[in-house]
């Protein structure tokens, strides 16, 4: 499958096919199935490895960058993003999530467990947000723009795969049927010099 509006990565595939998936002009507009998710134990008991994560090889020379529009999150758990992958039990999912009625930057790290991390960010409702990850000694560093806001670090986790990494576009729709998402981007770009500087904005 060939993503050429999206940065030219080769041979993406689902990690569980969507409801629906369509390019259309420069964006990939995406309907989650109703119950998708994913999670791993931690606090539910529950495992759920079905959500869609559009994955494509990644070496992590380069950072990766996906960018969507939030004007269809409006629902607990509407959720989208980017998705950092080496298998099933180790993979790292970061984006936008509504949470009590109000997007929020958040950031689930798993490792057999999964953890969540919020933020709200409910001046960031209705815009088009970029997630960007850059990875370096055996860690990545997660930061997270809109359009109109500058680039905010959200995460450092460790994700110490040399080899055997994914990296692409994901949603998951838990509680609802009809939840679609507009995806603007997914490209790589330079990695980050420096954990406190930002890195450049790119169109």
């Amino acid at each position: 499958m060939s993503m050429d509006h999206f940065g030219q990565w080769p041979e993406a595939a689902w990690t569980r096919e969507p409801a629906s998936w369509a390019l259309q002009s420069d964006r990939l507009i995406v309907e989650a199935a109703e119950g998708s998710d994913f999670w791993e134990n931690t606090f539910y008991g529950f495992c759920h490895r079905n959500g869609h994560a559009l994955l494509a090889a990644w070496d992590g020379d380069r950072a990766v960058e996906v960018s969507f529009d939030l004007k269809s999150f409006t629902e607990l758990y509407d959720q989208a993003g980017l998705m950092l992958w080496h298998d099933q039990h180790q993979w790292i999912k970061a984006g936008i999530e509504v949470n009590d009625g109000v997007p929020h930057a958040a950031v689930v790290v798993t490792d057999h467990f999964s953890d969540w991390s919020l933020s709200p960010v409910p001046e960031w409702a209705g815009q088009i947000v970029t997630i960007r990850a850059s990875w370096s000694n055996d860690a990545v560093i997660i930061r997270a723009r809109t359009d109109k806001h500058p680039w905010r670090t959200i995460r450092v986790a460790r994700f110490a795969y040399a080899t055997g990494k994914q990296a692409g576009p994901f949603l998951c729709s838990p509680k609802r049927a009809g939840f679609s998402v507009e995806f603007l981007r997914w490209k790589q770009t330079a990695p980050d010099v420096d954990l406190h500087a930002d890195p450049p904005i790119e169109e």
